[in-house]
């Protein structure tokens, strides 16, 4: 049927070029609630008893239920009588809008009167329609008047969207979770290899466009992806049955509708397509006109996702309190049907409307019209007096307009008389919650929607899944999980080469490479290698400087001789600490160096052995702050030379101001400054332990990764910086006349420990694994060594083997001279 709308400037678009649709049910009321269901295919709408749909017929008895329910309860709505008017939409969107545009308008309301368009709708909400598609092209039009529709079967997530569709409200829950749900039941069974089958309209196709995107982001390969409609040419349908037969994936999610699911499984059947495991959505999985001997044969051993089945107490017996078009048979022997005898048996008829088993779909019709009510009730303030038992009154009163009913669903929240929460979240949602069924057969041969779990979205991530401990029978009436993959797994010693242009489920198997392994599921950790048949996983050697190997106990000798032989020469500076020798070359900064030195000696013990954080983080900044520390007291020790050698200058009283506390405050200042630095470094970016599996493919280098090479870097720039500096004034006070000028061996020793470390650099950067740890412990060991001897030693000489030469004359000897 043709018809326009018609729109004036200023005024809400409200009238058709036709005479209005006139309801299938109706009843007056204070309170008037439209219904619009699918009761016939387009082409029989005119034809109300024939081929009835006896599905979209019982959930309009559902809302008359509802509506006569709370017409007889006191404690809803009292002394407000509720009425309703039901349309068919006959399958078209169009009639579903004009039956829309009915339902604003009263039944015998002239279409063209200009005062029509200035009146308030004459009903309060629109419970409808049966399909996504109809329902997104009713709640565009009637959003400009502000009417409220609930739907009960449309879940496509689109309608979340209170922008566009701000008066829509459903006690279905939005495809966004069942796509999602859908994703996590495939990654949860294990298969990678899939096919898909969608209805191409707004449900299915935005259904299934969120599915593909959750299951791809779980590594999830999708072989094909077909569509299905109801008015599709019987080519493509056979085309759809083709592919679906012919690919290699044997699990296929079907979001489909009841209608074009019925489409599809005839095809399947005459095609003999068997064997499968389907996948469903809420639309088909739990339809009973599937459930026959001959349909079990495809469909056997289905898993998906229901809406929640709900017992509601009196329901089932009304809906089989209707008689003629059950049986098809008249109480007036006018018409050309069969007469009503009376002795007809409604519980041996079988079709959708007497097979009350499970009232999933009505009970959201029932949800539905009690939300309406209870926002009604709240709306007009409906409470009970005080004074006399069961008198109640409301407060406000009627007329009520439907923007105020709007207002109202937003903040509704009740509980059924089953003992269900119903509320609506901001975008007009009902919480999410799915009952998981699975097909099985029964010894008697019925076929049986077998509850085996539940998905709730309000639950956390990773428990939403909620299994019960029931068997799950799968296609073939199998007790194990099928498997569906486009390759099957490698075989031991090979391994996965993704088909060029394919899927990354799709590949072929190629050997092994040096040091790779694979068996039949997978390839080694990073920690592990292939053995020489690479059908096995082996651990690989973890490579570190312990102190059990020979280069460790030799290192670990040479720091202990170190320390060893520091230690007797501060025990000989000691004993002889009365001596011109000692006193003459600044005893205090010398026993401060050669304890410098004995911690510098030590430090190279914590490069040896296993790394942990406690030796990663001790190591480089412990090394950094004693070698600064040794470096500071031969800089003090050698401007002391210098200031010693000036202040001998007539009128010259420079050492006042590098005294022994100068002395000390400059040792302490250089030191901290070096603390500064690694302190900083420990702070932002500390050393840790690390297994390097990139240098080597057959063993691990455990070491010390530094966490910050800038702040390594910066430590050593320091320690050279402050070692440059101090060979600088060395060699500029090494011919100072004096027979023991220390001058001359601090610029021997520094010459010494600037090679040690400029040659350190290019060999630790070219040393690989534990050498690069042995290269650092010979610099901090010759570096000390180097210190210990050039300045100390020419000391001991002159001590123990020329004690002759040990005094003041001697020292003074060449400067007398000059």
């Amino acid at each position: 049927m043709l018809f326009a709308i018609l729109i004036r400037a200023g005024e809400p678009t409200c009238r058709l070029l036709a005479s209005p649709a006139m309801p299938v049910f109706t009843k007056e009321g204070d309170i008037i609630i439209g219904g619009i269901f699918v009761f016939h295919v387009y082409k029989e709408c005119f034809f109300f008893l024939v081929s009835l749909n006896f599905r979209e017929f019982q959930f309009a008895k559902a809302m008359i239920f509802a509506v006569e329910e709370i017409n007889n309860s006191s404690d809803i709505l009292p002394g407000v009588s509720v009425g309703y008017r039901i349309y068919d939409a006959c399958t078209s969107i169009q009639l579903g809008i004009r039956a829309a545009m009915a339902l604003m308008n009263a039944p015998d309301e002239d279409m063209f009167n200009d005062t029509s368009c200035k009146k308030s709708s004459n009903v309060h909400a629109i419970i409808g329609m049966s399909g996504s598609s109809h329902t997104i092209g009713v709640a565009r039009v009637i959003r400009s008047f502000h009417i409220p529709l609930i739907s009960y079967v449309a879940t496509c997530a689109c309608l979340s969207n209170k922008q566009e569709y701000p008066t829509f409200f459903r006690t279905i829950p939005s495809d966004y979770y069942q796509s999602r749900a859908l994703a996590q039941l495939v990654k949860h069974f294990g298969w990678t290899w899939i096919g898909t089958v969608r209805s191409d309209n707004d449900y299915g196709n935005l259904g299934m466009a969120t599915f593909i995107q959750a299951v791809q982001q779980e590594g999830i390969c999708i072989e094909y992806t077909e569509a299905v409609y109801i008015s599709y040419p019987r080519e493509k349908i056979i085309k759809t049955a083709r592919v679906i037969k012919e690919s290699s994936s044997k699990v296929i999610v079907a979001f489909l509708s009841l209608l074009d699911m019925d489409i599809l499984l005839k095809e399947l059947t005459l095609q003999n397509v068997t064997g499968l495991q389907w996948i469903g959505s809420e639309g088909w999985i739990s339809a009973r006109i599937f459930a026959t001997e001959e349909v079990y044969q495809i469909l056997g051993g289905a898993i998906g996702f229901a809406i929640t089945d709900s017992l509601i107490p009196g329901l089932k017996d009304y809906m089989l309190n209707f008689w003629e078009t059950i049986f098809s048979c008249s109480m007036n022997s006018n018409t050309n049907a069969s007469k009503c005898t009376g002795l007809e048996n409604l519980r041996e008829m079988k079709n959708e409307y007497t097979d009350v088993t499970e009232l999933r779909i009505p009970s959201n019709v029932y949800k539905a019209v009690y939300a309406v009510a209870y926002s009604l009730h709240s709306l007009l303030k409906c409470k009970q007096e005080q004074v006399g038992v069961g008198n109640k009154t409301c407060e406000n009163e009627l007329p009520v307009e439907p923007w105020q009913v709007v207002q109202q669903l937003k903040n509704v929240n009740f509980t059924t008389i089953y003992g269900e929460n119903i509320y609506f979240d901001r975008n007009g949602d009902p919480a999410a919650k799915y009952e998981l069924v699975n097909w099985q057969m029964n010894n008697l041969g019925t076929v049986k929607f077998v509850k085996i779990g539940i998905y709730d979205a309000s639950l956390p991530d990773g428990h939403q899944f909620i299994m019960n401990n029931i068997s799950i029978v799968w296609a073939g009436n199998r007790t194990w999980i099928p498997r569906s993959v486009c390759s099957d797994d490698c075989l031991p010693g090979t391994r996965k080469a993704v088909q060029k242009g394919k899927p990354i489920c799709c590949f072929d198997c190629v050997p092994c490479a040096e040091g790779e392994f694979s068996n039949a599921t997978s390839s080694c950790p990073l920690d592990y290698n292939s053995n020489e048949q690479k059908d096995h996983c082996v651990l690989k050697v973890i490579e570190f400087l312990s102190f059990g190997e020979i280069m460790g106990i030799i290192l670990v000798t040479c720091s202990l001789f170190g320390v060893t032989l520091t230690a007797l020469v501060a025990s000989i500076f000691f004993y002889y600490k009365e001596t011109p020798v000692v006193k003459a070359n600044n005893s205090e900064l010398s026993f401060l160096l050669l304890l410098s030195l004995m911690l510098c000696f030590s430090c190279s013990l914590t490069f040896i052995g296993e790394p942990s954080q406690w030796s990663c983080t001790i190591r480089h900044t412990t090394f950094g702050i004693t070698f600064v520390l040794c470096i500071s007291c031969i800089l003090a020790k050698t401007i002391v030379v210098l200031m010693a050698f000036r202040a001998t200058l007539p009128g010259n009283n420079i050492m006042k101001w590098f005294g022994p506390t100068q002395q000390r405050l400059s040792v302490l200042a250089f030191t901290l400054i070096q603390v500064l630095i690694c302190a900083l470094w420990l702070i932002i970016s500390p050393p840790f332990p690390h297994k390097n599996m990139v240098l080597y493919k057959e063993k691990i280098i455990f070491e010390c990764d530094l966490g910050s090479p800038t702040a390594f870097y910066a430590v050593l720039g320091y320690i050279g910086f402050l070692s440059a500096m101090c060979f600088i004034l060395a060699f500029l006070a090494r011919k100072l006349p004096d027979n023991f000028n220390e001058a001359k061996f601090i610029t021997f020793s520094m010459l010494l420990f600037c090679a040690v470390w400029i040659s350190f650099i290019p060999a630790y950067i070219s040393s690989p694994g534990k050498y690069i740890v042995a290269v650092e412990i010979f610099a901090i060991l010759t570096s000390s060594f180097g210190l210990l001897l050039c300045i100390f030693a020419p000391k001991c000489y002159i001590i123990l083997l020329k004690p002759e030469e040990n005094t003041k004359k001697h020292l003074m000897g060449k400067a007398l001279t000059n």
